[in-house]
């Protein structure tokens, strides 16, 4: 499969919620096929930031708090799971077994999962790869199909206009 990506300038946070609230958009349409998504970034790149108006647009009202040291947080909404995943403070991978992680992986489910890569092989593979990176007050964001189900919300991104 030939990946397929968006690449976004998002020196404003406003650039961030408005690309969030799209992305949201375009995945609520998606479903009910489970969507796996993986944030990467360094500290600071805005990884929560985006989950926070992500899970918002999709209708939570309350407030989004990093799963730091939950490791999950699930939100139920209109018709879907979400499940906010934050690995950094993950010692070993072994842990995600031990909480049942494969439940969470489910149709009807959109898993957002932060530093994916402490989660080694006990993750479902995911839809799309969301990069951040900071430079000095540049940022950019690349959002990369990894499924036909992420080239299909990519497709359906990029329709948009972004």
């Amino acid at each position: 499969m030939l990946e397929q990506s968006l690449l976004f300038d998002t020196p404003e946070l406003a650039d961030t919620q408005n690309i969030a609230v799209n992305l949201a958009h375009v995945c609520k349409g998606a479903l009910p096929a489970g969507i796996v998504i993986y944030l990467e970034g360094d500290l600071g790149a805005g990884k929560t930031t985006f989950s926070r108006f992500f899970i918002q647009h999709l209708g939570h009202q309350g407030k989004v708090k990093s799963p730091t040291y939950t490791l999950v947080e699930p939100y139920e909404l209109d018709g879907v799971t979400v499940y906010h995943f934050d690995l950094y403070r993950l010692a070993d991978p072994e842990e995600l077994e031990f909480m049942g992680i494969r439940d969470y992986f489910a149709e009807n489910t959109l898993c957002l999962v932060e530093w994916p890569q402490k989660g080694a092989d006990c993750l479902a593979a995911a839809d799309l790869v969301i990069s951040m990176k900071s430079h000095d007050n540049s940022r950019k964001m690349t959002i990369t199909a990894k499924s036909p189900r992420g080239t299909d919300i990519v497709n359906g991104l990029s329709v948009q206009g972004n």
